[in-house]
């Protein structure tokens, strides 16, 4: 019968070290499956979900229209005596711009449904982080903050000029800079090749009619 080392039997034990080293991997990795799972619902929003949010945006932003329109009508009242043809102008073009952004918001919003009731189309959403809204959503914000500090101070309706300052802005970086300062950019290799075939033909073509 034969015996064999009795270092066969030894199974080596792993180090403390190795332990840790393996059980931190595996804690990380569960955390990152964890947290891909969590990124992919952020992701992915449903079309329900996307005509809540736009109702609730919808009403904080009307409700901050309301508001700021309130309160400088509110002190417009108290203060008769001091108010101008100016100050009722200006929060008549201010409250115009703000009511003509809502619906704007509310066009954008609007949701398609089927002739069953069954949602089909949940409108833009007004909540993305790069789009027209955002544009939207912030002249309502500095219009409706205008018209509070507008209350105690006619200076402040100068606030209102970064509006048109933004706007010629975009038309400058998106459209007119462009079109003034665009270059004519070099032909590619493949155009080339194309000019040459034509050109050839071309002094073929010629080269026949002479003969």
């Amino acid at each position: 019968m034969m015996y064999l080392p009795d270092d066969l039997y030894k199974i080596p034990r792993p180090h403390n070290k190795d332990l840790v080293v393996y059980s931190g991997l595996a804690k990380s990795s569960s955390v990152s499956l964890k947290h891909e799972k969590k990124s992919g619902k952020q992701a992915t929003k449903g079309q329900k979900q996307i005509v809540e949010e736009n109702a609730a945006t919808l009403s904080f932003y009307r409700n901050m229209s309301f508001g700021s329109i309130s309160i400088y009508s509110l002190f417009c009242i108290v203060l008769w005596s001091s108010t101008t043809t100016a100050d009722l102008v200006l929060i008549t073009v201010s409250g115009f711009a703000q009511f003509c952004s809502y619906r704007f918001m509310t066009y954008m919003a609007r949701a398609k449904y089927s002739e069953t009731g069954q949602l089909l189309d949940g409108g833009i959403d007004l909540n993305m982080e790069s789009g027209i809204s955002e544009h939207i959503k912030d002249a309502i914000i500095l219009i409706s903050a205008t018209e509070v500090l507008a209350s105690f101070s006619r200076y402040f309706w100068l606030i209102l000029l970064v509006i048109p300052c933004r706007l010629f802005h975009m038309l400058w970086k998106s459209i007119l800079s462009p079109w003034f300062f665009q270059k004519s950019a070099p032909p590619s290799a493949e155009q080339e090749a194309k000019d040459d075939k034509k050109q050839r033909k071309l002094e073929r073509r010629l080269k026949r009619q002479q003969h």
